[in-house]
């Protein structure tokens, strides 16, 4: 297909889904906060990113509607393009410290993307404290995932402090004129749009059936029927599922990788198992701390999952789906609980849980444009009477070693998931040289103690750490050391 045609340049359904789901209340852009053993210098920051902005395209394009949502949008070269409309200088308030950066990053996150423009921004911030250096990166969630939106982060940092400066740039190619957008081609492209999720959610049902005859499938479909109670008892609101506002806050934590795969190592489960134990008896703690009972109560987590092959990892747009989850507040022990989260998640992904939504959402695609539109804009605003679920948490594999920007070593990579609607909090974890770092995005009027919740992460760290055992070999860092009443 020819890549600059107006098919293979329009957004698919799940990444037009973004556009049309985002309004002020739920501005819809993954962030990040990274910091830097020191200050990154400006100039040098911008010369080197506009060295390397050719090698992904598609942060030089912007998003144009069809005519009556007849098709999907579309990316088109923007020839205005400015590089200084998309990395900004800031000023961090003294003292310039975590909780200023925070509170910045949380201003930020609160804000919805100009469309008329490519959809995403850095800003370099100075006045960090203790010669620390800052960057706050923003990609719309149409133009990227969290997987994808490491296509920025591969062009904003690099493995070797040489290779993270400025290189030689080669001329920018621009379409001399935006691609027409006819009734005609929109409607073609809207059926070729609606067969292909067509056919792709038959293949997918296809390969469903033919997996409910192996054993592995047979197995979880046992194991699910003994989890039937929990999934037919009602989704409940926690103290954090409430209407959201567009205010938003942002904190954070980070705990050590060897610390996690030892608890693993220990007690079972995969990390990821570990992080869910974690966020799940946070949510416990912090439910109880707002009056709310916590026996024979669930928490229903969505964790977004990476459906690319192997050679499209690096691919733009959004190449996912989500694997629900149902988790019991209520198990006080915390090597029950992990047991527990585990044993959920072998049995959810046993029966495929998350194809099956993949499967529902090639339908939804298979659905006309402009009905896709209504549905997704207008879903937002209809009043339900229960939440869905209750929290996002993703895991996002990051770098092993040590990234670098202008000469400037990394020490932290703080993601941030959006979050809106009657979602109050949202939990995005990376893993970066070492270390699991947690970045808990808060709508204000749903969740304003959501530092209060990054503490009661922390502490159900250490509550899993000690119960597998383990023995520090030296002081817990402060950041890790916090407790919360």
């Amino acid at each position: 297909m020819n890549p600059a045609s107006p098919v293979s340049r329009r957004l698919s359904e799940i990444d037009a889904a973004f556009l049309y789901l985002e309004r002020r209340e739920i501005p819809l852009a993954i962030a990040g906060v990274f910091l830097f053993d020191g200050p990154v210098p400006f100039d040098a920051f911008v010369a080197a990113i506009d060295s390397k902005l050719h090698l992904i395209p598609r942060y030089r394009q912007v998003v144009i509607p069809p005519p009556f949502h007849l098709g999907h949008p579309t990316w088109q070269d923007y020839p205005r393009f400015d590089i200084l409309q998309h990395i900004h200088r800031v000023a961090l308030p003294a003292p310039g410290g975590d909780a200023e950066l925070e509170a910045l990053a949380g201003r930020l996150f609160s804000q919805v993307m100009d469309r008329n423009r490519p959809l995403w921004e850095i800003y370099v911030i100075e006045g960090v404290s203790g010669r620390r250096g800052a960057l706050i990166a923003r990609v719309h969630h149409a133009l990227a995932d969290g997987i994808a939106g490491a296509a920025l982060l591969k062009i904003m940092f690099d493995a070797t402090p040489e290779g993270s400066h400025a290189i030689p740039k080669p001329p920018v190619r621009v379409s001399p004129a935006p691609l027409e957008h006819s009734i005609v081609e929109a409607v073609s492209s809207a059926i070729h749009s609606s067969l292909k999720s067509m056919l792709a959610a038959e293949a997918a049902l296809l390969d469903f059936g033919q997996a409910l005859l192996t054993e592995r499938m047979q197995t979880g479909l046992q194991g699910f029927l003994k989890l039937l109670p929990e999934w037919a008892k009602p989704v409940e609101r926690l103290p954090f599922n409430r209407p959201c506002g567009g205010e938003r806050k942002f904190c954070w934590a980070e705990i050590d990788f060897a610390d996690l795969k030892a608890i693993r190592e220990r007690l079972g489960g995969t990390v990821n198992d570990v992080i869910l134990a974690i966020v799940t008896r946070a949510v416990a703690r912090y439910t109880k701390f707002h009056g709310h009972p916590v026996t024979d109560r669930f928490v229903r987590i969505i964790c977004p999952v990476n459906v690319r092959q192997e050679d499209q990892q690096s691919s733009l747009g959004n190449r996912i789906t989500f694997l629900p989850v149902v988790l019991p507040m209520g198990v006080d022990d915390p090597t029950e609980l992990l047991h527990a989260v585990s044993a959920r998640m072998e049995i959810m992904k046993s029966v495929r849980a998350a194809e099956l939504l993949a499967i529902a959402g090639a339908w939804i695609g298979a659905t006309p444009p402009p009905v896709q539109a209504l549905f997704w804009e207008g879903l937002p605003l209809l009043p339900l009477p229960l939440p869905l679920f209750n929290l996002i948490c993703t895991n996002i594999p990051g770098s092993p070693t040590p990234l670098y920007s202008v000469g400037r070593r990394m020490t932290a990579s703080y993601p941030q998931v959006p979050t809106g609607h009657e979602l109050g909090i949202g939990v995005a974890v990376q893993s970066y040289d070492g270390r699991m770092f947690f970045g808990l995005t808060a709508d204000a009027g749903a969740a304003s103690d959501v530092t209060r919740f990054r503490d009661y992460i922390r502490s159900a760290f250490r509550d899993l750490f000690r119960a597998a055992g383990l023995k520090r070999s030296r002081k817990l860092p402060a950041r890790l050391a916090a407790t919360a009443d």
